[in-house]
């Protein structure tokens, strides 16, 4: 008889998020690969239901289970797939596995002392209360580690994969730039740093294409676009489609990403799945992720800034890079994500802890 498993797939309400397209994309591949082995559940957001056309047994998320969980000890195995657990790994009697995606709060150090110690004990509450612990870079597990050193032996590192987009024959993005341009996707936010990013249109004719959810952070990035007089070249779509995004990324100048907090950092394999030039920060995830196969803005004066773009780019156009970028991007690939997931799946099922 085949282990019964329980997947959390509680972030696919809408695709404002990397964990709505890392489940999304990770859930496929774990259907597809894990229905012969394993008989898969999935713990759902109610209007994720029909999220995905290989799963045949589902449990829709209620507010009734942050107290109790009436299927509590129906699972051998729980695999939560982000650190907000919806569900509570307290609620279920089974083997357990928590996927990690970040500790940005530690670096973000945004919130009062209360806030961040209640952030702390709940993170380590849950990993106390699981048996494996992955996290989706070295670094997050160096965080983990340093917070929660007794969870060191739990702790796996599985890379996310990262999709590999196709712009539909003809398609046309909602807003299509009139001339060369920059782009950067991500929501709206402090974290995501995006009002570095106007000095890099001084001196050069580039529109910036900023996609993701609109919040007032905006108004920071648009501050800093009216000091090098170049806000009309400054464009937020908003949230974007599929299609969308893979033109933006086939028909950009650059990918530019100067994130201060990333677990992972998947827009950055999307991009460089088109061979793109990326420009990344320094900070947390992102040169474990980029690797030598992109550049870095080592701080964020806007003249070391501009020189790090305008050398880069000369490079990547004096030498054939396209295809060294294209390989790295091909290391982070879903199937074999999903494969080291079954595989730990397999080995908690077998383990006697």
């Amino acid at each position: 008889m085949k282990p019964t498993i329980l997947i959390t797939f509680d972030s696919l309400k809408r695709a404002t998020s990397g964990l709505f397209f890392f489940e999304r994309s990770l859930g496929g591949e774990l259907l597809k690969q894990g229905n012969n082995r394993f008989n898969i559940w999935g713990y759902l957001h109610p209007k994720a239901i029909y999220a995905f056309k290989g799963l045949k047994n589902g449990i829709t998320k209620l507010l009734l289970h942050k107290a109790f969980f009436p299927a509590y000890n129906k699972f051998d195995l729980v695999h939560f797939t982000n650190q907000y657990c919806k569900l509570n790994p307290r609620r279920v009697n089974a083997k357990k596995i928590l996927t990690i995606h970040d500790m940005n709060p530690v670096h973000e150090k945004n919130r009062s002392p209360r806030r961040y110690k209640k952030y702390i004990d709940r993170l380590g509450g849950y990993i106390a209360a699981c048996d494996r612990i992955v996290t989706i870079s070295e670094f997050v597990a160096n965080d983990v580690k340093q917070y929660y050193p007794e969870a060191a032996e739990k702790i796996r590192v599985i890379y996310n994969g990262a999709d590999k987009l196709i712009v539909p024959q003809g398609h046309q993005p909602a807003y299509k730039p009139a001339r060369k341009f920059l782009f950067t996707i991500g929501s709206i936010s402090a974290k995501k740093n995006f009002h570095v990013l106007p000095a890099l249109l001084e001196h050069n004719d580039y529109e910036l294409i900023i996609a993701g959810k609109i919040t007032a952070y905006q108004e920071r990035v648009l501050e800093e676009a009216a000091k090098y007089n170049c806000a009309n070249r400054v464009i937020f779509t908003g949230l974007i489609s599929d299609a969308d995004k893979a033109w933006y990324y086939e028909n950009c100048e650059a990918f530019i990403f100067p994130s201060i907090a990333e677990g992972f950092g998947l827009p950055v394999i999307e991009a460089m799945h088109f061979g793109k030039p990326v420009f990344l920060s320094t900070h947390t995830s992102l040169p474990e992720i980029g690797g030598e196969a992109a550049w870095y803005f080592a701080n964020f004066e806007p003249k070391h800034m501009q020189d790090t773009f305008l050398k880069g780019m000369l490079e990547y156009q004096a030498v054939d890079l396209k295809t060294a970028i294209m390989t790295r991007a091909a290391k982070f690939d879903w199937a074999k994500t999903a494969g080291q997931y079954l595989d730990l799946y397999e080995e908690c099922l077998s383990s006697n802890f």
